[in-house]
């Protein structure tokens, strides 16, 4: 409670002012542990956040720990093929169960006192629970004592959990961008996307608050001093800002080209105006997911936030179809896309970890907008401005 009575309250008020008024989050936010755990339960925990990938769950039976935050959780897929999240805890003394990610032949067993699970968290066993070889006791009820579930659900291959269970359906808070793109995509253009699992995917270690990243992918701002490559066909002019709803910004571009710059060659989605093919859009989803679609990819990162000054960026590409997918006669097309993408967010990271850096000077007190220019980056900073502000005892 100590953290939340010390919320700047004041400071974050500025934020909401418009923005030729405003200032940005205080240093505090990117650098405080305090701050950081704060935002895991009550920002991150109060809607839905992701945590990985469905198809890194690759078979029935398969189980892969992550770190959210300090949180360890357990993604677990059962033999049905349904993928579910729990608390990595064993129910009986708390210790963590799986370290590293596999595929479960049989059951979850705790290393500590052998209790096990079956792949939907149900208790199976415990031995000597009621003394020696008494391996059940009528006091003990392992119908209530199985693995905690945490809410969660899938969309575009991304595993949302929501850890206080109350936020809105998640597909009714995607509604507004799935509406959006439906001007590109067509009412089905989402169940064509397909991946390999294990292929067409990055991980990129930042030394950076999570909220950095979030803040440079909104604006197109920086485009001709980080990427010149990419500046050299889609400018600086040729991108116009985005925002709506309450939980999407970002930028949109007019003259997206990488086919030719490239020489890639993929299928499209069928509905895609044929006079918008240079059209292309990237939207950040709050709190931590980057999306981006182009004509014929698109692609989702998962933003992982480790500590306050450090996130795992988590990237994954998607093709229209299965030819376009996995064929080998889109081999090279798949390779040049990836790596292209590679360049780009690589050039990113200088520029988020020299601002982190920053945040650590008196100096700065949360900063200025432009106007124009930052409008996407000042409606994320208003939109986790108004969820920590939800959090104080006032509130």
């Amino acid at each position: 409670m100590s953290s939340i009575q010390q919320i700047p309250v004041h400071q974050l008020e500025t934020v909401l002012n418009p923005i030729h008024e405003a200032t940005g989050l205080g240093n505090e936010f990117y650098t405080e542990q305090r701050y950081f755990e704060l935002e895991r339960d009550q920002v991150m925990g109060k809607t839905w956040a992701c945590v990985g990938f469905a198809s890194d769950l690759g078979k029935a039976g398969s189980v892969k720990p992550v770190d959210f935050m300090g949180l360890p959780l357990l993604l677990m897929r059962n033999r049905e093929g349904l993928v579910q999240v729990f608390h990595n805890v064993c129910s009986h003394r708390g210790m963590k169960l799986v370290e590293e990610a596999g595929e479960v032949q049989g059951v979850i067993r705790c290393p500590y006192h052998s209790w096990t699970y079956d792949l939907n968290g149900g208790l199976r066993g415990t031995p000597h629970v009621g003394g020696i070889d008494q391996h059940k006791d009528d006091r003990f009820a392992c119908e209530k004592h199985g693995l905690k579930a945490i809410r969660s659900a899938i969309w575009m291959d991304m595993v949302f959990i929501n850890l206080s269970g109350d936020a809105q359906p998640l597909e009714d808070m995607l509604a507004p961008l799935t509406t959006r793109w439906t001007q590109f995509l067509g009412e089905d253009g989402m169940s064509l996307l397909r991946r390999r699992p294990g292929h067409d995917a990055t991980t990129l270690d930042i030394n950076c608050n999570w909220k950095l990243a979030v803040e440079n992918y909104c604006e197109a701002y920086h485009l001709p001093w980080v990427h010149p490559s990419l500046n050299s066909y889609s400018r600086l002019e040729d991108h116009y800002n985005i925002i709506f709803d309450q939980h999407f910004a970002g930028q949109g571009s007019y003259a997206y080209n990488l086919s030719d710059v490239a020489g890639t060659h993929l299928p499209k989605f069928p509905a895609w105006p044929l006079d918008r093919l240079r059209n292309a859009e990237y939207v950040a989803f709050f709190p931590n997911v980057l999306l981006g679609i182009q004509a014929d990819h698109a692609f989702a990162m998962q933003l992982e936030p480790v500590a306050p000054g450090r996130t795992i960026e988590h990237l994954r590409l998607f093709y229209v179809g299965d030819d376009a997918a996995g064929s080998d006669e889109f081999s090279a097309c798949r390779e040049a896309i990836l790596e292209s993408w590679k360049v780009v967010f690589a050039e990113d990271i200088s520029s988020v970890e020299g601002m982190q850096k920053g945040r650590h000077s008196p100096g700065y007190k949360g900063g200025a907008f432009s106007p124009e220019m930052d409008i996407p980056t000042h409606f994320f900073h208003q939109w986790a401005a108004r969820q920590l502000l939800a959090t104080t005892p006032s509130a």
